[in-house]
């Protein structure tokens, strides 16, 4: 979302799992969006270029050489553009309730776009207000059926997080965003999830998310919310998605550390990993996401550049560079704010 407050989060009854889930068996950083939270209030600007440039200070801030990015909501624009950027930074990306285009960037209804207006207009002159009534519009919104818990944690941080001149700018700078082009230039693994019945993004802006991306894999999750909560069932689909693509990419070894791997495409490396562990095409498929005869092409490929003709002697290659371990070290996991 546009707004976020991580010490208050892993506490809460809205992002508390989605924290618990990212930070099992990897590190999960994170960082308030400028404007948010404990970042400064007093800011310049409120644009994507300047998101980004915040994310590429926090990665390296951290030391962080091998990153998984997750982009949730509108952290999924700079999610794209980061990943687009850093290439052999970036091991895998996770988009959940994301966009490439803003709403006064994508073909969008004359009425959504007043509606959108609107909000930002709300905001302004009700955001900050004792009564939750006008913040409660945007909760109702993002999960429209949430427990009474859930909408009234939501409301007071909302309140809390930023000031309503400050939410406004942020919810119109998103409007205006367009990673398309960006898009079609990330070169790594990407999982895209979305909601089917989404009031806030639409889902076929999480379908063209995932067309631009080459390779990316599309999973429709059936829930209202925007992002799922815990207590549906859309959720237990999420949590079984991010966690197999997670150790994927965990096997997946860092371009270049290794001749025989340099020449290969991150994807071509995720199948060779596969390949060193023994499994035939169909397990490999399954495992991926991906379609049996696209294993087969990329086998096809990764053997040309290997020099190899052989399943065999593709394995005692990859094994020799370290491929096909038990249980390999983690990348780091960098988290978009939301």
């Amino acid at each position: 979302m546009w707004l976020n407050d991580i010490e208050s989060e892993a506490s809460s009854p809205v992002w508390g799992p989605w924290i618990a889930l990212l930070n099992t068996g990897h590190e999960l950083i994170g960082h308030d969006l400028r404007g948010c939270g404990l970042s400064d209030r007093l800011i310049d600007s409120t644009s994507l270029q300047a998101w980004v440039g915040d994310m590429e200070a926090v990665v390296e801030a951290a030391g962080l050489e091998r990153v998984v990015i997750v982009g949730l909501s509108q952290g999924a624009a700079a999610a794209i553009e980061y990943a687009a950027r850093h290439p052999d930074k970036v091991a895998g990306l996770i988009i959940c309730g994301g966009y490439a285009q803003g709403l006064l960037k994508r073909d969008a209804t004359d009425a959504e776009r007043e509606l959108g207006k609107a909000m930002a207009k709300m905001m302004e002159f009700g955001w900050g207000s004792d009564n939750a009534a006008f913040r409660q519009v945007f909760s109702s919104r993002f999960f429209p059926d949430g427990t009474a818990e859930q909408i009234r944690w939501m409301n007071a941080q909302m309140k809390t997080c930023t000031t309503p001149a400050m939410a406004a700018r942020i919810l119109r700078a998103a409007y205006e965003i367009d990673v398309s082009a960006a898009a079609q230039k990330v070169a790594c693994p990407t999982l895209v999830l979305h909601s089917r019945m989404d009031a806030v993004v639409p889902f076929e802006s999480g379908r063209v998310v995932a067309g631009l991306i080459p390779g990316a894999r599309f999973v429709p999750m059936e829930s209202c919310s925007h992002l799922p909560k815990v207590t549906e069932p859309a959720w237990q689909l999420l949590q079984t998605e991010v966690t197999t693509f997670l150790d994927t990419v965990r096997a997946d070894p860092v371009a270049g550390d290794l001749p025989v791997l340099s020449r290969l495409t991150p994807r071509e490396r995720q199948v060779l990993e596969q390949i060193a562990r023994g499994r035939d095409n169909a397990h490999i498929a399954a495992t991926l996401g991906l379609a049996n005869k696209t294993i087969r092409n990329h086998v096809t490929s990764l053997f040309d550049k290997m020099g190899v003709t052989t399943r065999a002697e593709a394995i005692v290659q990859a094994r020799d560079a370290g491929l096909g371990r038990a249980d390999p070290a983690p990348p780091g996991l960098a988290s978009r704010p939301r």
